[in-house]
């Protein structure tokens, strides 16, 4: 399928993104006290798309084109608490989401299968989702996540800027921040990464979280039935020096298939390396 000629090839600017939302189409469903937030684009065989902490939707803009063109129809909610999306009825953490998102699904797409695909936060997410209802996960890719008790010790140390006006010294914390935890090569941290990560980050409301620093999904992974396959940037800054244990611990999962490091990546792999993150994926999910 070709892509609509208002669609970029490559995201480069918030023009870019801008273009990105406009074409696909917007659904709104119930969450907790409000609604929560689903973007739609494309046609075929349904893949969804879990976005990271502190993020939404856009976490994924340089990604969409890709999967458009292959022939998917892509789902991308801002997860409840995040971006335009409610918190969810109960909890604040990632084992809150599985019911809420298995909700609205049933609303979006029936009980059809998807390929679920989650960063970060998001892959936590993903992992309860395909452990509590395997038959709505046909494939899962997990990528950057945490939980995964191979890297205890980890602790980043990231400046404060809540108490900052808009400018140039908030703007410099957050490149300083980008650069710790998300970017691995500081050409990465363009206006597109700052403007994406500035607007994300004052609506995020789930900021009490904590399973991230357990070993929860060493516990869940076990559990899944369906094929995994994991996509990582080779310098994500939560496996800095402990790369060699993230296969092993994604072979818990009865269905592992594979892991793909993408060089000079960091966290944010399929902003930072985008072309090499979308072969990545394409080869994991395989045919539509």
């Amino acid at each position: 399928m070709r892509l609509e000629p208002e669609l970029p090839a490559r995201i480069r600017s918030i023009a870019d993104a801008e273009a990105i939302e406009r074409a696909g189409t917007r659904h709104e469903l119930p969450c907790g006290d409000g609604t929560m937030a689903w973007r739609r684009w494309g046609e075929g065989a349904p893949v969804v798309l879990l976005h990271g902490g502190s993020g939404s939707w856009n976490h994924w803009v340089r990604n969409i084109g890709a999967l458009v063109r292959a022939g998917r129809q892509v789902w991308i909610p801002d997860l409840p608490g995040f971006g335009e999306s409610a918190r969810p009825p109960r909890g604040g953490d990632a084992d809150a989401l599985p019911g809420p998102m298995e909700a609205a699904l049933q609303q979006l797409l029936g009980d059809a299968p998807v390929d679920l695909v989650g960063f970060s936060f998001g892959s936590m997410v993903a992992v309860f989702m395909a452990a509590q209802r395997p038959e709505r996960v046909r494939r899962l890719v997990i990528s950057g996540a945490p939980a995964l008790g191979i890297n205890p010790e980890w602790k980043l140390e990231l400046k404060p800027w809540t108490h900052l006006p808009p400018g140039d010294e908030l703007d410099a914390v957050l490149r300083e921040n980008l650069a710790t935890l998300m970017l691995a090569r500081p050409e990465s941290i363009d206006a597109l990464a700052l403007a994406l990560h500035a607007a994300n980050l004052p609506r995020d409301r789930m900021k009490l979280r904590r399973l991230a620093k357990t070993d929860i999904l060493r516990h869940t992974l076990p559990q899944l039935t369906c094929p995994v396959h994991g996509i990582w940037g080779a310098e994500d800054a939560l496996y800095r020096g402990v790369q060699q244990r993230l296969e092993p611990a994604l072979a818990l999962a009865p269905g592992f298939r594979s892991l793909a490091l993408i060089p000079g990546a960091g966290h944010w792999v399929q902003f930072e390396r985008a072309e090499a993150f979308d072969r990545a994926l394409a080869e994991a999910l395989g045919p539509a």
